[in-house]
């Protein structure tokens, strides 16, 4: 399992690579779930990375699908190696196929074949106000998108674990690795909660406020990313 660490600009982004993190994913924690940062912020993020490891950004939550093609070349002309997309408020299917076929498409234009697109569903939201994850699963694989991401959107409610359990998320989880999409799992998880994390067979654990040193509106630290990472080797070898 791979430990990816949110990061709000460069400096942040270097604290994170000293301490271990398998992914930098840029994200502005101010704007949301999956704020996004400014494209400058981004390229200084990625230069500052400086290829030691593999970027991703986030796009936000999908409006309209000219404005996610279009932040998706922008972003993976960047560099990254995945963009995410969100769809709060959005439960209609069809419209979600097409947006996220809309950032496939905006990727490709890219000419960086490494890029992927990630598609989020929401553990706290899912099933009312926007797409259920299990129905996102199918949608995602069928519209192109290389991975797929539950999450929380409301980070100051109940945490990812509190809201699916592990004998939940294991099928959702191999249900979409039979679908031949990556899985990452995020929503303000702790070191504590790696075993259960590990015990679904995801590919990547998500996490901000863990690796700040006063919750997730504050700076990432080496310090904090070095515990994290060290809590993963252990259990991904069982």
């Amino acid at each position: 399992m791979q430990l990816l660490v949110s990061v709000a600009n460069s400096e942040e982004a270097l604290q994170a690579v000293d301490g271990g993190a398998d992914l930098i994913d840029a994200k502005d924690p101010l704007s949301g779930a999956l704020g996004p940062v400014s494209l400058e912020t981004l390229r200084n993020i990625h230069a500052a990375v400086a290829g030691r490891r593999l970027v991703t950004a986030a796009l936000g939550d999908a409006v309209g699908e000219k404005s996610v093609e279009r932040a998706a070349f922008d972003y993976g002309s960047v560099g990254v190696g995945f963009v995410k997309i969100g769809f709060a408020d959005i439960a209609d299917r069809e419209r979600i196929a097409h947006l996220i076929t809309a950032a496939v498409r905006g990727v490709g234009s890219t000419g960086r074949v490494r890029c992927g697109v990630v598609a989020v569903a929401y553990a706290d939201t899912g099933g009312t106000t926007s797409i259920d994850p299990a129905a996102l699963v199918d949608i995602a694989a069928r519209a192109g998108a290389s991975g797929i991401l539950l999450d929380t959107a409301l980070k100051e409610g109940p945490s990812l674990l509190r809201l699916v359990s592990t004998a939940k998320l294991k099928p959702w989880v191999a249900r979409a690795h039979s679908a031949g999409l990556s899985v990452a799992l995020a929503g303000k998880l702790a070191a504590e909660n790696f075993p259960l994390i590990c015990e679904t067979g995801a590919d990547i654990v998500g996490v901000r406020g863990a690796a700040c040193e006063a919750g997730r509106i504050s700076c990432v630290t080496a310090t904090r990313v070095r515990a994290l990472r060290l809590q993963l080797p252990s259990l991904t070898r069982r």
